[in-house]
């Protein structure tokens, strides 16, 4: 008894070391960091409950990668895939006549980085790995049939060879390679932004100064002309930095007064927003991640489903007030 609780304990502890790069998996198959969370935990159990059928044969990694797998494409089967909301309508005024509501479920929801992102990579790969959970280039991938998103996850993200991503999934390097060159084909192209420089960190400041000043002025200017916002579980996107900014100053001015929290989301800078809680403090609002691009800010994806995301980054549900200087 005493060595088989060792080896099942042994066997937990070697999970583990899987669990991050197991998590940016499943979320680049699914788009939702919640769901690649009960994906993993899911290959964790199939795993633990079948360790007495594991050989050897292949890896351990190979291994909970099939599994894995499996578990994505069980869950993908029959689901509506997940977007965002530009590709499920069009935009909208700043002054919409409804705020309508998108079918749960159907929106790519982001994931925090310390989640996804590997430990201890060179720069280079980092900034692949960055690129790689970037919430557009996410929501590209839903657009792949599962077993095509597969294959190229596991050989232009994780770099497999496709013989290696053929034996995992089953099937011949033929149909690996024809898969590969169907999924090139139907993903847009992107622009790698890179890692934050002097500039972008200043852009960053300001942005933080102006928001919480709500000096809408200075934020116009740090906006691309072309700037999109969204906000789930709202249908609701804006496109043009006027919209976004007559949206905040009409619909959003409740907004006026609010706190940033910095956090890191989908390779990119991320803010915690708090607004002003009548009885005193700050309350949870949205979750901000900002893509920047040739020194603005080209997209506000505002996620509003604070009650699951605050506790997934480990935010706090309150802030209190700031102390009298």
């Amino acid at each position: 008894m005493t060595t088989s609780a060792h080896v099942t304990d042994d066997l937990t502890g070697d999970l583990e070391t899987y669990r991050r790069e197991l998590t940016g998996y499943c979320y680049r198959m699914l788009g939702s960091g919640f769901d690649a969370d009960d994906a993993v935990q899911e290959t964790m159990l199939r795993a633990w409950q079948a360790q007495s059928r594991f050989e050897g044969r292949s890896s351990l990694r190979v291994w909970l990668y099939r599994i894995a797998t499996n578990v994505c494409l069980d869950m993908l089967r029959g689901r509506q895939r997940r977007a965002l909301p530009m590709e499920m309508g069009p935009a909208l005024g700043a002054e919409p006549p409804a705020m309508d509501l998108l079918p749960a479920g159907s929106w790519v929801s982001p994931v925090a980085d310390e989640r996804v992102l590997p430990v201890g990579a060179d720069p280079a790969e980092l900034v692949e790995a960055r690129e790689s959970v970037r919430l557009a280039f996410v929501a590209a991938l839903q657009q792949l049939p599962a077993r095509q998103r597969a294959a190229l996850i596991l050989c232009d993200v994780l770099r497999w060879q496709a013989a290696e991503a053929a034996a995992l999934l089953e099937t011949s390097v033929a149909a690996v390679n024809s898969a590969l060159q169907r999924a090139r084909a139907t993903l847009p192209s992107t622009t790698q932004a890179g890692p934050l420089g002097d500039r972008e960190r200043d852009l960053l400041a300001r942005y933080v100064t102006a928001f919480e000043s709500y000096d809408v002025d200075t934020l116009v200017t740090l906006l691309h002309t072309d700037a999109v916002q969204h906000m789930p579980p709202y249908a609701l996107w804006l496109r043009g930095a006027d919209s976004i900014i007559r949206w905040m100053l009409g619909h959003g001015a409740a907004c006026r007064g609010s706190r940033l929290v910095a956090t890191a989301a989908n390779g990119a800078p991320a803010f915690a927003q708090y607004r002003p809680d009548p009885a005193g403090g700050h309350r949870p609002w949205s979750l901000q991640v900002l893509d920047v691009t040739d020194g603005r800010i080209a997209t506000i994806h505002t996620f509003l489903d604070t009650a699951e995301l605050y506790p997934a980054f480990g935010l706090p549900d309150f802030l209190p007030p700031a102390p009298m200087s």
